[in-house]
């Protein structure tokens, strides 16, 4: 069984026991997460397609980490001006282990 949900701006397709990286969510690590933005469920040889959620779906995870990911670099340049600037960005995120998806 899967599902389809929507967090963080994101869709994501999951599966219980997957442990998949979203869009930071505020919580700590062993905290359980609640997601009923839930798009799609397949299982059983049925699929159920919400308009535009599945009423009744959510699909409960289990925050494992909250982190950084790499660092990105970003470089502006303007050509024969003598103008450069170099920045760079960590974005943090939330690594979270499916535990059920209930339909």
């Amino acid at each position: 069984m899967y599902a389809v949900i929507k967090t963080g701006g994101k869709q994501h397709r999951v599966s219980a026991g997957e442990v998949l990286n979203v869009e930071k969510i505020p919580g700590n690590r062993g905290d359980e997460v609640v997601f009923d933005q839930v798009l799609m469920v397949a299982g059983d040889g049925k699929v159920r397609v919400g308009k535009p959620y599945v009423e009744g779906a959510k699909v409960v995870g289990e925050i494992v980490t909250q982190a950084k990911a790499r660092k990105i670099y970003v470089f502006h340049m303007k050509k024969r001006k003598g103008f450069s600037k170099k920045t760079g960005h960590r974005q943090p995120f939330t690594s979270m282990k499916i535990k059920e998806i209930s339909a």
